[in-house]
């Protein structure tokens, strides 16, 4: 046997036909690794790590999943040489692995502490990877052989870290060269590589789903500070589907402004604290805009969990520190206040991108109370709640609410007691404003490390004075308060507390750290409220008083007009990113879905004030008004009126001429099964990957699939439906058995109807939770391409299924579904 590790990787290759690079051992930096997608005889993913001077090589099918859930089958294949990382081609047909090759990932591994890389010849493999799409924690392990495999079988798992995230995020979203920018189809044209650093930083987050008219500052001028949205302490988790729910992370509030490629962090008062968190102002410098303002927490973890005393000794010696982001204020100039938290959200998605920095705060649809369980359960504060279809406003309201699991708060130091001990102090004294005064809230003795009390003692005696500057209750007695020394009250200490005595003293205190981003004057007792809108599950909030709730809807599934009602307020928090702010068409069906129904887009006025209209010139010249809404009040007020389905444009009421998405609806033949339109939808999905484009399936509720494709709104509409008529043709002219272009019902036998007339200005499509007005009640609903491989039906959800749908919507399979940054490519 060759003693070469490159032996069997020269063997296979005639170096003289293909431009791979021939092996030849050379020396690495010991740590690299690289992904490189391969369309040979079947599309795969080549994983490779560098070790012992060569590049250990895997074939992994379907590629790598964020999923920690998911096991991707990794074949060994042949040890590859360190020269063939910057490999990027085409190798010929005939050739070994003949097809194309794309560089998709490259970065640094390294072993996870307490492993080694020797590890690998046991058959299991622990390791972090630091790469441009694969990051965190990652898992190899060897398959027991069965007697018949010609290459070794592993399986390669994400770990669930930070990192994690849906099935399809990496292989679905990730379409072109890490290097050179260009497609798989592009690469196989010989096309030249493109300045990628240059068309990287020309890149924007999506501009879809609700744009603000307003103009904001010029392009790449860091925006103003702007005072960050407050929560309201609550006693108990919002019931209900019309609440998001967040971890409420232990750390400090920050608004992080971006712009012309700096970034300065501020604190919730408006401090200047770019120095403190340096290396989170130059993560936040190199995101993908234009200009941002970011609304957050930043954190310090200890034992895998935030804690406020490492996060205070982080920022003291420069230690490591996380900005978590939860909140898109201002983008590229434009003020995002008037969307709603969702659509927020969903504009602040795909400019984070997952570092040791910088990390998007994931939400849950409904289910808080399971969540803050959770959270409790695994020693972190609690939970933040958020009207999910409430604007953004710069103070203390009720749309945002915090439940913690113990209590805790600032108080201001107003003194502290001598200790006959060597260390600095016995305790410190506290005080809280109320009635415009400070009152004494008792002492705290617990909590300090040596270090910490000499700092504390040191601030103390610059801030000593001879009077108090708060009253100690007299039943307390002298003895309280004995050898006091008084300070100027200037500090603010972060204590936690179990309760308050009836003289509301603290019981059982413990010192967390000094608060420096909050002034002394503004601290006062929190105390717990009711929390708003505590409305039973079933019974969504709503304004809109809905009549004749018992009418029979869908007769052969005995849904009534209320119920659907019902289901429209409670799926709003999840419909309204994709339907709020979109002119509209309605399918109403006053008596019920089998008399007779009609669309309308016009109104009169008659919907109410929750029906918004919009102004749009029709092609004779003339104007009419179309429908929008923006909440789930506008929702309920059209099924008031008898609507059932919402269909919507592919563009928002806020630039009508630039679509923000493509929709491609196959629709099947009578004869084709579900299965033949799965296909097809996957078909379609590897074209437009081929051609750089993201897109998402959605089951429509009735008998197809409705393939989306996000787009940044960029072109208008002549060039989004000559696209769409174009790539629909091009399918048909390549497949005439299988698929058909045109309408025509005759030419449609045995075939699947690629309907992109969806694709022109004044046309509509079925929006993402509307329900059909079908037997069943069914609705159309987001999948992921994962999912869509197992499930038999178009219809497979309906109008009774809502909190499924919820919790769907906030699931790891459906993070980040229908968000893509992308523009159109030539065709």
């Amino acid at each position: 046997m060759s003693s070469d590790p490159l032996a069997l990787y020269n063997a296979k290759r005639d170096f003289a036909k293909t431009a791979e690079p021939a092996g030849t051992l050379a020396p690495g930096n010991g740590n690299s690794f690289i992904v490189q997608k391969h369309d040979a005889t079947r599309l795969h993913w080549d994983f490779r790590l560098e070790l012992d001077g060569v590049l250990k090589s895997w074939a992994v099918t379907r590629g790598p999943s964020l999923d920690p859930n998911e096991k991707r089958l990794a074949v060994r294949t042949e040890d590859h040489p360190l020269s063939y990382a910057t490999f990027e081609g085409t190798i010929p047909k005939g050739e070994y692995g003949g097809g194309t090759v794309m560089l998709w990932d490259r970065g640094t591994w390294s072993v996870i502490k307490g492993k080694s890389p020797e590890d690998l010849e046991k058959g299991h493999l622990h390791f972090v990877l630091d790469g441009e799409r694969m990051k965190g924690e990652w898992l190899l392990i060897r398959l027991k052989p069965r007697g018949k495999e010609k290459r070794e079988n592993w399986l390669l798992r994400k770990i669930d870290d930070g990192y994690a995230g849906g099935t399809d995020t990496l292989v679905e979203t990730a379409l072109t060269s890490v290097t050179t920018d260009r497609t798989m189809q592009e690469i196989a044209e010989g096309k030249k590589p493109k300045k990628v650093e240059k068309a990287r930083a020309k890149k924007k987050a999506p501009a879809s789903r609700g744009r603000s008219t307003s103009k904001g500052k010029a392009k790449g001028a860091p925006p103003a500070f702007s005072p960050p949205q407050l929560c309201t302490l609550v006693d108990s988790v919002p019931d209900g589907s019309a609440w998001m729910h967040e971890v409420k992370y232990d750390g400090y509030r920050a608004v992080i402004a971006v712009g012309g490629g700096t970034a300065k962090v501020y604190t919730r008062n408006g401090l200047d604290w770019t120095d403190k968190f340096q290396a989170i102002a130059d993560a936040a410098a190199a995101l993908p805009v234009d200009s941002a303002l970011l609304d957050g927490e930043i954190v310090a973890f200890k034992d895998g969990r935030p804690n406020f005393s490492t996060l205070k000794n982080a920022i003291s010696s420069a230690g490591d520190m996380t900005f978590f982001a939860f909140d898109l204020i201002e983008l590229d100039g434009e003020d995002l206040r008037p969307l709603t938290n969702l659509q927020r959200k969903e504009r602040l998605r795909p400019i984070i991108t997952a570092s040791d920095r910088l990390q998007f705060s994931e939400h849950v649809m409904g289910s808080g109370e399971k969540l803050f369980e959770t959270m409790c359960a695994e020693g972190l504060e609690g939970i933040v709640s958020k009207q999910a279809d409430a604007p953004y406003r710069g103070q203390r309201t009720k749309a945002w609410v915090k439940v913690k699991c113990t209590r805790r708060q600032e108080f201001v130091i107003v003194g502290w007691t001598t200790s006959d001990k060597a260390r600095g102090f016995r305790s410190l004294l506290l005080g809280v404003h109320e009635d415009g005064k400070l009152r004494y809230a008792g002492k705290v003795g617990t909590g300090f490390s040596n270090d910490l009390m000499i700092e504390l003692s040191e601030k103390l005696a610059k801030l000593e004075r001879k009077t108090p500057t708060v009253e100690v209750p007299k039943n307390l007695g002298r003895a309280a308060v004995k050898g006091a020394h008084w300070v100027t009250p200037k500090l603010v200490a972060e204590i936690a507390f179990t309760e308050t005595t009836p003289d509301k003293l603290l019981r059982h205190p413990s010192f967390l750290g000094l608060r420096g981003d909050k002034d002394a004057k503004d601290v006062v007792i929190e105390q717990p409220q009711a929390p708003p809108a505590a409305v039973p599950t079933d019974v969504p909030a709503t304004s809109i008083k809905v009549s004749s709730r018992d009418r029979l809807i869908f007769p052969e599934s005995k849904v009534t007009k209320g119920d659907l009602a019902d289901y429209y307020a409670e799926v709003a928090g999840i419909m309204l990113p994709w339907a709020g702010r979109r002119p509209i068409s309605l399918v109403r069906c006053p008596q019920g879905r089998a008399r007779k129904c009609f669309f309308q887009k016009h109104d009169a006025g008659s919907f109410g004030d929750h029906v918004h209209q919009v102004p749009i010139t029709e092609k004779d010249g003339s104007t009419e008004n179309y429908l929008w809404v923006d909440d789930a009040d506008g929702l309920v007020a059209c099924v008031q009126m008898g609507t059932i389905e919402f269909h919507g444009w592919g563009s928002p009421v806020d630039h009508l001429e630039q679509p923000d998405r493509l929709v491609f609806d196959l629709d099947p033949d009578e004869g084709l099964d579900f299965g033949d339109t799965k296909k097809a939808a996957e078909h379609l999905k590897n074209q437009l990957a081929e051609l750089g484009l993201t897109s998402f399936p959605m089951l429509s509720g009735g008998k197809g699939v409705h393939v989306v494709v996000p787009l940044t709104p960029d072109a208008e509409w002549p060039a989004v439906k000559s696209f769409a008529d174009r790539f629909a043709r091009a399918l048909a002219q390549a497949e005439p058995d299988r698929f058909v272009a045109t309408m025509s019902k005759a030419k449609r036998k045995g075939r699947i109807f690629i309907d992109w007339l969806r694709n022109q200005r004044g046309a509509t499509a079925i929006m993402p939770y509307a329900a059909r007005a079908r037997a069943g009640a069914p609705v159309a609903a987001p999948v992921s391409w994962t999912e869509l491989r197992d499930i038999d039906s178009a219809a497979r959800w309906h109008v009774t299924d809502a909190a499924e749908l919820i919790e769907r919507a906030g699931s790891r399979a459906l993070a980040g579904w229908g968000v893509a940054e992308q523009t159109l490519p030539d065709l």
